[in-house]
């Protein structure tokens, strides 16, 4: 426990001071989480990095990823470079006269959307002309304020269980424990800052961040039990990897822009 403090102490203020800062700042931090978190992914597959299918899906994870337009040039439409991407590891699975199978080149494929369209939407939030900082203050807010809401009202007066064949720890009254939470802190920014967001709108943005945060998480719980591992990565003492830490933000994230309920 002494440890997960630390790590979550240090570990937390660094991030909260380089998405302060924003920037390229904000880019280099969300881009070394992006390659570590493709690389815990390829690992728990059991697809080692220098493998032809992580070579093409970590390309296809970094074209998603990277911000074109900051750097001069126009961004390629997300539907082609996914079908693209799609038709090279297809034609792997074919040179290899299916010794790389489909199902592999599936894999890929869906790793690279999660992994890179999930941090390039906490970049798209963050570097919004207009209030980049507050959106994602908030955004993180309501979804740390779920985590909180959950993990104390669970261990206080959680007794039906979740759903225990994935996650045995987490409980119903710990999930509406978030919901509730993460619902307040929303509001709050909403009175503080009336003018930018109305209390109907941080009421979405705060059910969305609670309840697809938690499922980001369960997905991650269900898909660790599949592979039979504990954590995905070892990068944070006692908290596990990349996508372990962020499993909520690559799902709220990018239904946050969609959704369009962020004033970007």
């Amino acid at each position: 426990m002494k440890q997960r403090i630390i790590t979550g102490v240090i570990g937390g203020a660094a991030f909260i001071f380089l998405t302060v800062l924003g920037g390229w700042f904000f880019f280099a931090l969300l881009l070394l989480l992006a390659i570590i978190g493709f690389k815990e992914y390829t690992r728990m597959n059991g697809v080692s990095a220098t493998h032809p299918l992580s070579l093409i899906g970590f390309a296809g994870m970094l074209v998603l990823f990277i911000p074109w337009n900051d750097f001069g040039w126009e961004s390629p439409a997300a539907i082609h470079t996914l079908w693209f991407l799609m038709f090279l590891l297809f034609t792997v699975t074919v040179l290899t006269k299916n010794a790389i199978t489909i199902d592999g080149a599936a894999l890929m494929l869906l790793g690279a959307l999660y992994v890179g369209y999930g941090f390039h939407a906490m970049y798209e939030v963050r570097n919004a002309d207009s209030h980049g900082l507050l959106t994602t203050c908030m955004a993180f807010g309501a979804i740390w304020a779920s985590d909180i809401g959950a993990y104390f009202t669970g261990r206080a007066i959680g007794k039906r269980k979740l759903w225990p064949s994935i996650s045995p720890n987490k409980t119903i009254e710990g999930s509406i424990g978030g919901i509730v939470l993460a619902l307040a802190i929303a509001v709050v920014f909403a009175l503080v800052y009336p003018d930018i967001i109305t209390i109907g709108r941080a009421l979405l943005i705060g059910l969305i961040a609670a309840v697809a945060g938690q499922l980001g998480d369960l997905i991650q719980s269900a898909y660790k039990r599949i592979r039979g591992i504990k954590d995905t990565g070892t990068l944070l003492p006692g908290h596990g990897g990349v996508l372990d830490r962020c499993d909520s933000w690559l799902i709220v994230f990018p239904l946050l822009v969609m959704t369009d309920l962020l004033p970007l």
